[in-house]
């Protein structure tokens, strides 16, 4: 048990973040062992557990930062991915980016590429962070609780806040795409605000990098087909393809950069 938390430690040292079914394959046991261990390791204070898995805890000056794993992960499928979404905007658009790590690099491809004017609506601080102060951007950021892995406002009053505004269109990020369940939300307060989002637009782009097709999920945010497009990167996989094909699902595959 102690050898397989040090190597535990180990792979968060090396990579920042583990994954509970990863390490159930590797150690050849059941999820409810390494939960159990990562449960452990939390209380002594040398992880932070995350849906599905932890992450490191690094401490500077006296105060513990959480790393957020989800922005450093498929980083360059991402990027791919919020340069195809720029291209469905056009000058002089309002627009709403959430909190999702791939719409963070949707803001920062906007601040990067100043030739078109836009108004944009933000829950999420990071994404905000990236588009304060820039000349091509009139930045609007919903108010609420503050909360969420990627620090964002959520809850009634950023729902509220966000109900007062009517935009061209929205980018938001999701937990999973389920070809039978539909859109997925890690959590109710996160589902809240998307679908809160939806209703200020008639189109919803969904920004998902091929890992998120499939697998389990804890809400549901809508159908897979109430939203305009699906933009995703080239390493999905055929047999989604085909579904998507098959049911007119609007998938649209970001191109690799030449």
């Amino acid at each position: 048990m102690q050898e397989r938390r040090r190597i535990i430690l180990q792979r968060l040292e090396e990579y920042g973040s583990v994954k509970v079914n990863e390490l159930s394959s590797e150690f050849g046991c059941s999820e409810v062992t390494i939960r159990s261990d990562i449960r452990a390791l939390e209380k002594e204070g040398k992880l932070s557990r995350t849906h599905g898995g932890a992450v490191r805890k690094e401490e500077e000056g006296g105060v513990i930062h959480y790393r957020a794993e989800s922005l450093y992960r498929n980083v360059e499928l991402k990027k791919q991915i919020a340069a195809c979404a720029y291209e469905f905007i056009e000058d002089r658009d309002t627009i709403i980016i959430d909190d999702a790590s791939t719409s963070f690099y949707l803001a920062v491809y906007i601040k990067e590429h100043p030739e078109k004017h836009l108004a944009i609506v933000t829950n999420s601080l990071l994404a905000a962070n990236e588009l304060s102060g820039l000349s091509h951007v009139e930045l609007f950021m919903v108010g609420g609780h503050v909360g969420g892995h990627l620090a964002a406002t959520m809850g009634e009053i950023a729902e509220d806040s966000m109900a007062k505004f009517h935009v061209d269109k929205a980018f938001i990020g999701v937990h999973s795409i389920n070809f039978d369940a539909g859109l997925t939300s890690i959590a109710t307060p996160q589902m809240q605000v998307k679908q809160a989002i939806m209703k200020t637009t008639d189109k919803v782009f969904v920004l998902a990098d091929s890992t998120k097709f499939g697998g389990g999920y804890l809400s549901i945010i809508c159908p897979i087909k109430s939203v305009y497009k699906i933009i995703t990167d080239q390493q999905v996989s055929k047999q989604n393809v085909i579904r998507a094909e098959r049911e007119s699902v609007p998938l649209v595959i970001a191109k690799r950069p030449e």
